[in-house]
């Protein structure tokens, strides 16, 4: 099973230095895409973001919008249950990351049925990867992550 956090997906719909890489991932892969549920928000603040500060125009934008709606409708996306937000807590008293990224990290635990060993976790944020590596996930990192929201 493989688990994409929205900093993969970005790449999928925006060009990025790692966009060639995550279709590749994608492209290949045995698996469907499973993402959490606000995935969508996340990627449309990072497109608009990137609008915003001039590395996309807003055909680009509106293209990247398009895109991810496209990719949107073939992926699983693990629902905002209060289980995630449980999980999410505690993933935040025990690792250096946001909240955002803590409720992306549960998703995935919703997701593996306590069995973190059997889901691939990607993302390109660090201290995202490093808490998905210590949970026990096999956690791959593609890239770099640009700067936060």
């Amino acid at each position: 099973m493989r688990f994409w956090d929205s900093s993969v997906i970005v790449p999928l719909i925006a060009r990025e230095k790692s966009s060639a890489a995550c279709l590749e991932l994608l492209r290949h892969s045995p698996y469907d895409m499973v993402v959490w549920w606000g995935s969508v928000l996340e990627c449309v603040s990072s497109v608009c973001r990137k609008e915003r500060e001039g590395s996309l125009s807003a055909e680009q934008s509106a293209t990247a919008i398009s895109r991810l709606k496209q990719l949107a409708e073939s992926w699983t996306e693990v629902e905002p249950v209060e289980k995630v937000r449980k999980i999410a807590a505690r993933l935040l008293r025990v690792h250096p990351i946001r909240a955002a990224d803590a409720l992306q990290l549960s998703a995935a635990w919703q997701i593996c049925g306590d069995e973190p060993s059997i889901v691939e976790f990607l993302t390109a944020d660090g201290r995202l990867y490093e808490a998905a590596a210590r949970e026990g996930f096999q956690a791959r990192r593609i890239g770099a992550a640009p700067p936060r929201d």
